[in-house]
């Protein structure tokens, strides 16, 4: 494998070992390999690892098959994959409910990340989770193309410098437009499946919501989250009296007036961590 990223104008001027360490998360063992090869190039000439780099300097990275352990992912369809965004290091896709986001077991084939695999298949990448979606709810998801940028993006996630915007049409009206849920969420003891407000055992859970429109049953909202827990904005929602309809785990009538979960990932938008580029993507068709 070998990429060759251009440093941004606006890089800070650094040396080689504190980019691969500090910025690029690039694993000890790796950056040991690197170094020990001289698979390190700059502007097309090998350089070592205390030497500096300047913005808009060309870094190539050549990395072997041994360096990092590729997974083995079951060929689905990629005739059901729906880009939303793509480049030689992530891929933006749109998920559509129903569809799990990866397998359980070795021989499912039916997933998302299977179906991806497919479609990266001729283009001899690989597809690696950043975060999911429950199989319930459609619409943006990242997947890392390759293992060097996959730290880089969860890093990213974690410091919520990834925006997810979610769409939710759920039962009832609320008194203010705008409000944030804070409520810990822990496992349900009795159904796996689930989760529940706990704010005793439970991690830390952070939804911010802002109220879109309110119809006489029924409200339409839009949250983000600091945080990703399994089911957050369900439970957060269900937890305050305003269940997402079509909900069969937290709502007490889930069919009533939607043939789904009404849980619908609108948008993604970043910024390219090689590149500097704001990336922004919508997930059509809209839940209103």
């Amino acid at each position: 494998m070998e990429y060759t990223i251009t440093l941004p104008e606006n890089f800070k001027t650094c040396d080689i070992k504190t980019l691969l360490e500090k910025e690029w998360l690039v694993p000890r063992k790796v950056r040991h390999f690197l170094r020990m090869r001289k698979n390190i190039q700059v502007n097309g000439e090998t350089k070592m690892f205390h030497e500096l780099v300047y913005p808009l300097d060309q870094l190539t990275l050549t990395f072997e098959d041994s360096d990092y352990q590729l997974p083995t992912i079951q060929l689905g369809k990629a005739k059901l994959i729906t880009p939303l965004y793509e480049d030689e290091h992530f891929i933006i896709v749109n998920k559509p409910y129903g569809m799990k986001t990866h397998p359980n077991q070795p021989d499912e084939t039916n997933t998302l990340l299977n179906h991806l695999a497919a479609y990266l298949a001729p283009k001899k990448q690989n597809p690696y989770v950043v975060h999911r979606l429950d199989k319930e709810t459609s619409g943006a998801i990242l997947f890392a193309k390759n293992p060097f940028i996959l730290p880089i993006l969860g890093r990213l996630l974690e410091q919520k410098e990834i925006k997810r915007t979610y769409q939710a049409i759920v039962k009832g009206s609320f008194s203010s437009s705008q409000l944030t849920i804070e409520k810990k969420i822990g496992r349900h003891r009795q159904d796996r499946r689930k989760r529940v407000v706990d704010e005793r055992h439970g991690q830390v859970a952070i939804t911010h919501v802002t109220v879109m429109e309110q119809l006489a049953h029924t409200s339409h909202v839009e949250c983000q989250l600091d945080t990703g827990r399994t089911h957050q904005i369900r439970v957060h929602l269900a937890s305050l009296g305003h269940p997402v309809l079509g909900d069969p785990l937290y709502h007490p009538q889930p069919s009533q007036g939607a043939d789904r979960l009404m849980l619908h990932a609108k948008s993604l938008e970043l910024i390219h961590p090689f590149t500097q580029q704001r990336i922004y993507v919508e997930a059509q068709p809209l839940l209103w």
